[in-house]
C-alpha cells in the first residue's frame, strides 16, 4: 500500500478494509460536529425554534367567515331589567304598585332625545307596511313566545320596557286594550313644551301624535299661551300602565295640563312635584255644587288652545269636566263644529285630554264610534252638571274589598306580545 505523508497529501489506495475504515471515521466526525453545534446553542444567543408552518388559506377563510357570522346578529337591550324571559320566570316585577325607579336608571330613560322629524305622508307608510319594507308582525297566537306567559300580568311586563319596539310604526288594539310598535319619543324639552313627570316614562306615541303635538305647540303662542306643559302620553311600548290610566294603551292619547309652560326650563325636581291647578270653582261630589269654571283661574285663551286642537284632522276626541266644556260652550261665538269632539268626563278638570284617530297603516287599531251629533252643549251638558252623575242617591252599603283582577297578557291582541318581545 502507497501512503501519502501529510507534507505531499499524495493520494493513496485503498483496500476495501480501508474504505470500511474511513466511513467509520466519517460518521464519528459528523457526531462530534453535531454534539458541537448543540453546545454552542445552548450557550449563545437563542437559536429559536422553526417557525411554525403557515395556516392554510382554506383554514384562515373559515376563520373569517366564522367571525362574521358572530357579528352578523346583535341584540338591543337598554336595561338587563327587561328581559322578558327574566321578567316572567323570576316574578321581578310585583303586580300590585308602580314599579320603584332608581334614580341611574331615572337619568338613563328621562334624558332629552332629539326632536323626532314630521312622519312622511300616511299614504306612503301605508305602502311601505303593505310592501313589507318594514318588519311586520304576525297576528296568530302560534308566534308568542314559549318563554312569554299568557297569563303573566301585562302591566307589570310592559311597564318594564325602557324603549320602543323597533318595528313599523302601528297601534294595536282598542285604546284601553293595546300596544304601540314603533313608538316616538316627545322631547322632554322643546321650542313651546315641556314634558312633566319624567320619572314615569311616558312620553311616547305613535309618530302621528308626536307630530300633533309639536304641532300644537307651534301654534300655541300665537294663540296667547306660551307653551305647553305636557303629561301622560303612552309606555315605549303602550299596554297596560303600571299606574293611573285605563287607556293610553295604543300610543293615540296624551294630556295636557291648563297650567301654562313658564319662561324657564323647569328642573327635574319642579317636573316631579309641581302640581296643575284645577280650573274649578270647589269639588263636583257636592250636593247642589257650582260645577263651573273658577273666572280668576279660567282665561280665553285656554279656550282657544283647546279649540286649536280639536281643529286638527286627527283629534277624535277631547276629554274634559263638564264645567271647561260649559266654559267652551260659552266661549264659541262662531263655527262650533269642534265642539263636538269636546266629550263631558269626570276628572279632566286640572288638564284635557287628546285622543288621536287610528292612523293610516295601523292594522288592527279600533276606534271609537264618533260622537254624537251636534256641539253637546244642550240637554247632555246640563245632565253632566247635575248632581246624578256625581252625589251618589243613598250612602253605599260597606263591602267586603274585592282584589282587583288585572289585564293579563292574553287579554291583548296577540300582535303586542311580539312588540312586548321585539329586539
Amino acid at each position: 500500500m502507497r501512503r501519502a505523508t501529510a507534507a505531499n497529501c499524495v493520494p493513496f489506495e485503498m483496500t476495501e478494509a480501508g474504505l470500511r475504515t474511513r466511513h467509520a471515521w466519517l460518521g464519528l466526525l459528523a457526531a462530534a460536529c453535531i454534539a458541537a453545534l448543540a453546545v454552542a446553542s445552548a450557550s449563545g444567543p437563542a437559536f429559536s425554534a422553526p417557525l411554525p408552518r403557515e395556516k392554510p388559506a382554506s383554514l384562515i377563510a373559515a376563520d373569517a367567515l366564522s367571525r362574521l357570522e358572530e357579528r352578523r346578529v346583535t341584540t338591543t337591550r337598554i336595561l338587563p331589567s327587561t328581559d322578558i324571559g327574566d321578567l316572567v320566570s323570576s316574578g321581578g316585577v310585583s303586580s300590585g304598585g308602580e314599579r320603584p325607579v332608581a334614580e341611574a336608571e331615572r337619568s338613563r330613560f328621562a334624558a332629552a332625545p332629539l326632536p323626532q322629524p314630521a312622519p312622511r305622508e300616511r299614504a306612503e307608510i301605508a305602502a311601505e307596511i303593505a310592501a313589507g319594507a318594514a318588519p311586520a308582525l304576525q297576528e296568530t297566537a302560534a308566534a308568542v313566545p314559549a318563554n312569554v306567559s299568557r297569563s303573566a300580568v301585562a302591566k307589570d311586563l310592559f311597564g318594564a320596557m325602557r324603549s320602543p319596539a323597533p318595528l313599523a310604526a302601528r297601534s294595536i288594539g282598542s285604546y284601553a286594550k293595546g300596544c304601540v310598535a314603533g313608538a316616538t319619543a316627545l322631547a322632554v324639552d322643546g321650542p313651546s313644551w315641556q314634558v312633566m313627570r319624567l320619572s314615569r316614562n311616558r312620553n311616547w306615541g305613535h309618530p302621528e301624535l308626536i307630530d300633533m303635538l309639536q304641532r300644537l305647540a307651534t301654534d300655541a303662542p300665537a294663540l296667547g299661551w306660551n307653551g305647553l306643559l305636557v303629561g301622560d302620553l303612552a309606555q315605549p311600548r303602550g299596554g297596560p300602565m303600571t299606574s293611573g290610566h285605563a287607556s293610553h294603551q295604543i300610543g293615540l292619547d296624551a294630556d295636557i295640563w291648563l297650567t301654562p309652560m313658564p319662561d324657564r326650563t323647569l328642573s327635574r325636581d319642579e317636573r316631579e312635584s309641581m302640581s296643575a291647578v284645577s280650573m274649578l270653582k270647589g269639588p263636583s261630589n257636592l250636593k247642589d255644587a257650582d260645577r263651573g269654571v273658577d273666572p280668576a283661574k279660567w282665561s280665553d285663551a285656554r279656550a282657544r288652545l283647546i279649540r286649536r286642537a280639536a281643529q286638527d284632522r286627527r283629534v277624535a276626541r277631547i276629554f274634559a269636566h263638564p264645567g271647561i266644556k260649559q266654559a267652551l260652550c260659552r266661549f264659541e261665538t262662531g263655527d262650533r263644529s269642534w265642539l263636538r269632539k269636546v266629550r263631558p268626563w269626570w276628572g279632566h278638570h286640572y288638564h284635557f285630554h287628546v285622543r288621536i284617530a287610528c292612523p293610516d297603516g295601523s292594522i288592527g287599531c279600533k276606534d271609537q264610534n264618533p260622537p254624537p251629533a251636534g256641539d253637546g252643549c244642550g240637554k247632555e251638558l246640563a245632565w253632566w252638571l247635575s248632581d246624578e252623575p256625581w252625589v251618589p242617591k243613598k250612602p253605599a252599603k260597606p263591602s267586603k274589598p274585592s282584589k282587583k283582577k288585572h289585564m293579563t297578557l292574553a287579554a291583548l291582541p296577540d300582535a303586542c306580545t311580539q312588540v312586548l318581545v321585539a329586539r
